[in-house]
């Protein structure tokens, strides 16, 4: 299991993921209420993030409101993660448009997967995920598919480090099993994994070309398994289609996703 966060860290992202959901004012009791933080722990909070100018507080209402000094931090995220001219987020969003399920892309954190964007299903029976989810490496599809860019003996380290955190010997890692996934991946170039994080729930997975900042990134169409059973081929061809133009690509756009004719539409749990 990951380590907890330090408490006043972890109030600091809730206020801010809070007022994300409501999307207006908030007064002290509503985090109160909402968190069950302790008034005088929340107050010191509130009155910390308006210091340094990433809240405002209105007497009148006695209501705080984000700044948009919060807007400016991730500015440069997007186009880091995908590209100079977003070419990753387009292929996403042409996957999406010609399958209908369920399109993430996600980057190892140490130990774990995380998934940094998603485009959810627009189909019925999906698993909703939020961005910033974290899955454990060495048990999802989109970890399988990124660790074949290690080394053997990087994967061997990794497993070693994941036993060592987990306290449960039932759910240690079996490296010759692990391998044998990495190994298919390696192989055919992508990975079809299925009930690996939810029952009934699967992915298509395959590693980006491109290094950002040193981090790999996969992407993944996922949704029922018997939904994308019936779909594999063509999601597989316009994965590698799709991939192979951002693989070309310099600071031009990726091409389009070459979507066959009578593709359905679908979504669910990611990689």
């Amino acid at each position: 299991m990951p380590e907890s966060p330090i408490k006043t860290s972890k109030r600091v992202f809730e206020i801010f993921e809070a007022f994300e959901n409501v999307q207006r004012p908030m007064a002290l009791k509503d985090f109160t209420q909402r968190f069950g933080y302790p008034p005088s722990s929340a107050s010191a909070v509130l009155k910390s993030l308006v210091a340094l100018g990433y809240l405002d507080y209105d007497r009148f209402s006695r209501t705080y409101m984000p700044t948009m000094r919060i807007t400016s931090l991730g500015n440069w995220i997007q186009q880091a993660i995908f590209g100079q001219n977003e070419e990753v987020l387009r292929l996403m969003q042409q996957l999406s448009e010609a399958f209908g399920e369920c399109i993430t892309l996600s980057a190892q954190s140490d130990l774990y997967v995380q998934y940094v964007y998603l485009i959810p299903s627009r189909l019925p029976i999906w698993y909703s995920v939020p961005i910033g989810t974290i899955r454990p490496l060495a048990r999802s599809g989109s970890g399988w598919i990124m660790l074949g860019a290690r080394t053997d003996a990087e994967i061997e380290e990794l497993v070693r480090r994941i036993n060592f955190h987990e306290p449960d010997p039932a759910r240690k890692v079996k490296l010759a099993e692990l391998m044998a996934h990495v190994e298919q991946g390696r192989r055919d170039g992508y990975l079809f994994n299925k009930h690996t994080l939810e029952p009934g729930a699967g992915g298509i997975c395959m590693v980006l070309p491109e290094r950002r900042f040193g981090r790999l990134f996969a992407l993944a169409v996922s949704g029922p398994v018997e939904r994308l059973e019936t779909i594999q081929e063509r999601v597989i061809h316009a994965m590698r289609e799709g991939i192979a133009a951002l693989d070309t690509a310099a600071p031009r756009p990726a091409g389009g996703v070459e979507v066959p004719a009578g593709t359905a539409r679908s979504e669910t749990a990611p990689c």
